[in-house]
């Protein structure tokens, strides 16, 4: 694997991304977010990235090595939380009960660590390495919306689909910006695990999804050219 990371790093993160998608959306489209199946799953994914990061010690590259430090130049990451929260912005009414909804909690969790792994590590930083980072940037934050279109294999409905995709790719441009600019990943993961996990608790109405996406794109574009006008951080720490 590592030497597969070394030759061809750009391959290297599509693979990853490639098996990511093909193996959870058929694990999701047959068992469900709430399947010890998925989180089963999902812990060995995490477990991959994790071990491979360690023992080749690319914290540093990956942007887990530590918090942001000098948050105001990042507006504290205000944008970044309070839109995490938006999932429960029509109300409160959870998806599932008892164990499931441990199993679901706990694989979305983890979602936000793999995915923000996958896309903002080794897609964007295999990308970034070529020295084009326009072209890193816009590829890390569109591929991570396509690939919310694996819920149509998972019996989605395509304008639910659509609907993800914008969403996704808005929250892609933020995340790659934050991680780009800052130095670190942590905040994109949690900021990710938060989003994910509050949507299993959220009501469901159609018009406070829409006004959440709206304020999302708005949000993606305001926050996106704040940063874009920041010199990037060469350091992540503050252990």
């Amino acid at each position: 694997m590592f030497k597969l990371y070394e030759k061809k790093e750009i391959l290297f993160a599509v693979l990853w991304i490639v098996a990511y998608c093909v193996i959870l959306g058929t694990i999701r489209g047959n068992f469900g977010d709430d399947s010890i199946y998925m989180l089963l799953a999902l812990i060995v994914f995490t477990a991959g990235i994790a071990a491979f990061v360690k023992v080749n010690h690319l914290e540093q590259k990956y942007g887990l090595a530590g918090w942001p430090k000098d948050m105001k130049r990042y507006l504290s990451f205000l944008p970044v939380w309070i839109l995490a929260t938006g999932n429960i912005w029509d109300g409160f009414a959870p998806s599932y009960q008892g164990a499931s909804l441990v199993y679901a909690v706990l694989s979305m969790i983890l979602v936000g660590f793999v995915e923000e792994m996958l896309f903002r590590g080794f897609l964007f930083r295999a990308m970034l390495g070529k020295d084009k980072t326009i072209v890193a940037i816009i590829v890390s934050a569109v591929t991570f919306g396509i690939g919310h279109i694996v819920n149509l294999f998972a019996g989605q409905a395509s304008f639910e689909t659509v609907m993800q995709i914008i969403f996704a790719v808005s929250w892609g441009f933020i995340l790659t910006m934050v991680c780009y600019k800052s130095g670190s990943i942590i905040p994109c993961i949690i900021a990710h695990s938060m989003i994910d996990a509050l949507s299993l608790f959220g009501a469901d109405n159609e018009l406070a999804d829409w006004i959440y996406i709206g304020v999302t794109i708005v949000t993606a574009i305001v926050y996106c050219f704040y940063l874009s006008r920041l010199r990037s951080s060469g350091s992540t720490v503050t252990e």
